[in-house]
């Protein structure tokens, strides 16, 4: 009897531990997948192959929901009993825990773990001890094969030739257009930026990480600059020319730049990272006001950013009073929108029946959001974390909320003893509705706000993106003050889009008509139209057509079109136009000296 309880307990080891063995390969074909793709950012960026390079990014994005599928079915087949037994998964997730000691994405192998353990088991087990609520390993200090950042030391070794040691040490193959002239910009550029009475530390140097950052057209030098107890960011982003060759574009030590640079509102980044933990605890040291959640995320680790955002939800939810209410502003047609006041996010449902004179289905809204989800969206499509089965407490709940969730989302709630399960939502970080920020702006702030508001749908258009319904109160403004669209139920590729003028009236009751006097097609789009979208009021609308007439003429949408399917792609850069160095410095012009 006692050996054949042995025997038992033996084959049950056996079996938890290849479970978790088999969940570990399947992470860890992921990941190697994963930064496959991230690595494909330097050769399309030496290859000006763009279209690869969005490619890469999308199909690095559907990797993770493949492994985890390939895991599961694994599981299923190999280890069928396993997979039957909730009562294993303990067992299981300790013997996971053993094999992850020193591994350098123990953090994400531990949400790929939770993503294989909550297909497999009932929602009933989504606890501590089946499932990483908490990290079990501590990711600190992990050594990869390379060092995470290299450094350098501009007052031994001078800091024009540290600054050339910096720009050739990617191994690009690409030719600087004038790698002088950079230099001279750039030592130029750090020498104004130091505050007055500077004074070189025992400690100086430039430190940046051993990976070059990938986006859009753009490959980006993240480092920081140390003197003393000051600590600063130091990114350089390198821009390829048409002729071939490339050249540093500008330096940013600004951490409000480099905060938009990392913006919400933008795609992932390429980077290869073999310990992304410690990159990201890098990047926390220039920005200290991002979370580990924005810079999982635009990493392009979303699933581990949507685990670490769970836990701070949950966490807050701990240490807090206030209850879920819905969001203030315009109520949506397509959206129910809520939101916990002291929390810097909204919750976002699609409901059950749409209101007149929308007519799309709730999956056309899904794929819309997928459609963002994998677009470039060049710091005007705000992000958004998708959940299934999120559970939040029925006494946190308003009562006007409770009611809306019933009379409009009902078939995406269900009660759970003393919890509200959403079935599915979307999470975007808080924004002031534009319409609301203008009713309390300053002349300055509306005169800004309105161009952006312009300059959003101007670069939204060179992503190949046509917002669809460009009311005011679809766009947010950031705490940068930038306009963000984030309502996506309309969107749809610019490519698809037919702008065309309004003929002209045959007559008198042709212009007095309630209804056109011409035929309409679905994809056609007739931009005369869009002034009464844009401002009722004339003198804002005024401030918008100083800037942005052409907005509201097919033919600049047009134009737009055709660059898009030449394959020219907008330059939309995540800075101000106005500290290129281009516009700031003359070639050949000599830094001054300290």
């Amino acid at each position: 009897m006692f050996r054949a309880r042995e025997t038992t307990t033996a084959m049950n080891t056996d079996t938890d531990s290849a479970v978790a063995q088999a969940i570990l390969d399947g992470f860890d074909r992921h990941y190697s997948l994963f930064r496959d793709y991230s690595c494909e950012g330097k050769s399309c960026f030496e290859a000006a192959d763009w279209n690869r390079a969005a490619e890469a990014s999308r199909e690095r994005i559907l990797g993770y929901e493949r492994r985890v599928e390939e895991t599961v079915r694994g599981i299923r087949e190999r280890f069928p009993e396993a997979a039957e037994n909730a009562g294993a998964w303990p067992r299981i997730k300790i013997a996971f825990i053993g094999k992850l000691m020193d591994h350098s994405q123990a953090e994400c192998a531990e949400t790929f773990y939770n993503s294989v353990a909550c297909r497999v088991l009932d929602r009933e087990y989504y606890k501590s001890e089946y499932i990483f609520w908490r990290p079990a390993i501590s990711t600190e200090y992990l050594e990869g094969s390379r060092p995470v950042y290299r450094s350098y030391y501009p007052a031994s070794d001078g800091l024009r030739r540290s600054l050339l040691e910096i720009l050739v040490s990617y191994g690009l193959d690409v030719p600087f257009r004038n790698l002088r002239h950079d230099l001279r910009c750039l030592e130029r550029a750090v020498l104004e930026q130091r505050n007055r009475g500077w004074k070189a530390q025992p400690n100086y140097q430039i430190q940046v990480l051993d990976s070059l950052f990938f986006r859009n057209k753009g490959a980006y030098i993240v480092g920081r600059m140390i003197n003393g107890a000051d600590r600063r960011p130091f990114v350089i982003p390198l821009l390829r020319n048409d002729d071939g060759t490339m050249n540093v574009d500008t330096l940013l030590t600004n951490q409000r730049h480099v905060a938009v640079l990392f913006s919400f509102s933008r795609a992932y980044f390429l980077v290869d990272m073999e310990i992304p933990s410690a990159c990201v605890r890098f990047l926390l040291s220039i920005m200290p006001r991002k979370s580990e959640v924005d810079l999982y995320a635009m990493l392009g680790l979303q699933k581990q950013a949507k685990t670490l955002f769970y836990r701070l939800l949950q966490h807050h939810l701990r240490h807090s009073r206030d209850n879920f209410q819905i969001a203030p502003g315009v109520r949506g047609m397509v959206m129910l929108v809520f939101s916990l006041p002291s929390f810097p996010f909204v919750f976002k449902m699609i409901k059950d029946r749409f209101d007149p004179p929308k007519t799309s289905t709730r999956e056309e809204v899904r794929q819309k959001y997928l459609l963002v989800k994998n677009h470039d969206r060049v710091g005007r499509l705000a992000d958004t974390l998708e959940y299934s089965n999120v559970a939040i407490p029925l006494n946190r709940i308003e009562p006007s909320l409770m009611d809306a969730l019933r009379d409009e989302a009902s078939g995406s709630i269900e009660i759970d003893g003393e919890r509200l399960v959403i079935r599915h939502i979307y999470i975007e970080r808080r924004m002031e509705p534009l319409d609301n920020y203008l009713a309390g702006a300053s002349k300055r702030q509306r005169k800004l706000a309105i161009r952006d508001y312009g300059n959003s749908i101007r670069d939204l258009a060179g992503a190949n993106i046509f917002p669809g319904d460009m009311l005011k109160k679809n766009f947010g403004v950031t705490r940068h003050a930038r306009v963000v669209f984030y309502d996506y139920d309309e969107i749809c590729y610019i490519t698809d889009c037919n702008f065309r003028r309004i003929p002209p009236a045959r007559d008198y009751d042709d212009m007095m008509s309630d209804t056109p006097w011409y035929s309409v097609q679905e994809n056609d789009v007739f931009p005369e139209t869009f002034g009464p979208f844009f401002f009722a009021d004339a003198d804002d609308m005024e401030i918008f057509r100083q800037h942005h007439a052409e907005l509201m003429t097919p033919e600049w949408w047009k134009s737009v079109q055709e660059n898009i399917r030449a394959g020219k792609p907008a330059d939309l850069f995540p800075y101000p136009e106005k500290i290129r160095f281009r516009n700031r410095y003359e070639p050949g012009a000599e830094p001054d000296r300290d």
